[in-house]
């Protein structure tokens, strides 16, 4: 009998071996755009909603998370709950909605010297879409995280006939199939595991080391926020970190 456990480190190994093999020059360029934003005193914005919220959570603050990187994190697009308020079916019914992020995104001074990173893994819902076409309004470069399977096969629900895929300067694929999940089970017509996760935080801290070592070779300061376990750092370094971030924030015309 198949142990599942091990099929899925097999097949999420072969996710993460297939990025590293057709992804890099992907990913470098896209770090190019995002080391540039930096460099200039702007920001990087990411953006996802559902559990491509993911990501944006743990690209900043969390150890190793530069100052530049700005999250963006709408309450209304992630579930803190499954069903009733703040639940699951609430948030994937406002993500399709046409409309809403223009009025989320409005809130930002977003600049055209700045870089957008979207993600999502079917790349077809209004809510990545949108933020996608909204950056690009406003003069961006936009990067977007998603399946290059579901991009090809899938079909476009958004009025304006786009798939995420379309806005981008730069797409890079997380190299998951389009159904996400990875382990067929025996008997049973759909498959578990999902890859997609595994996959867009591999990219997203590959992105983060790109763009760090681009930034470092530019004699940009780097501001890191690092582990209060690594000695080698002051102890009062992450409250440096916020200090610069808020500091940023604001010279950016960032609400905080």
């Amino acid at each position: 009998m198949l142990v599942m456990s091990v099929a899925y480190f097999t097949k999420g190994m072969e996710v993460l071996q297939k990025i590293t093999a057709t992804q890099e020059e992907k990913i470098k360029e896209a770090a190019g755009f995002m080391a540039e934003s930096i460099a200039v005193g702007n920001l990087v914005h990411f953006f996802g909603s559902g559990h491509s919220v993911i990501p944006i959570l743990d690209v900043f603050p969390r150890y190793g998370g530069i100052v530049g990187f700005h999250p963006l994190m709408d309450p209304r697009l992630m579930w803190f709950n499954v069903i009733g308020a703040g639940g699951a079916r609430e948030l994937l019914w406002i993500e399709r909605q046409e409309g809403y992020i223009k009025n989320y995104l409005q809130s930002y001074d977003f600049k055209d010297t700045e870089t957008m990173v979207v993600y999502s893994h079917g790349g077809l819902n209004a809510a990545p879409v949108e933020a996608a076409l909204y950056a690009k309004e406003k003069g961006m470069k936009v990067i977007v995280v998603t399946s290059r399977e579901n991009y090809l096969k899938a079909t476009a629900t958004h009025s304006t006939g786009k798939k995420l895929g379309d806005l981008a300067d730069v797409m890079i694929d997380n190299c998951v199939p389009l159904e996400d999940s990875l382990v067929p089970v025996e008997g049973y017509h759909q498959k578990v595991g999902a890859g997609s996760t595994l996959a867009v935080i591999f990219i997203t801290q590959a992105l983060a080391a790109e763009t760090a070592k681009l930034l470092q070779q530019r004699g940009h300061k780097l501001s890191i926020f690092v582990s209060p376990n690594v000695v080698e750092v002051s102890k009062d370094n992450n409250d440096q970190v916020y200090a610069e971030y808020t500091k940023l924030l604001k010279k950016n015309n960032i609400t905080i």
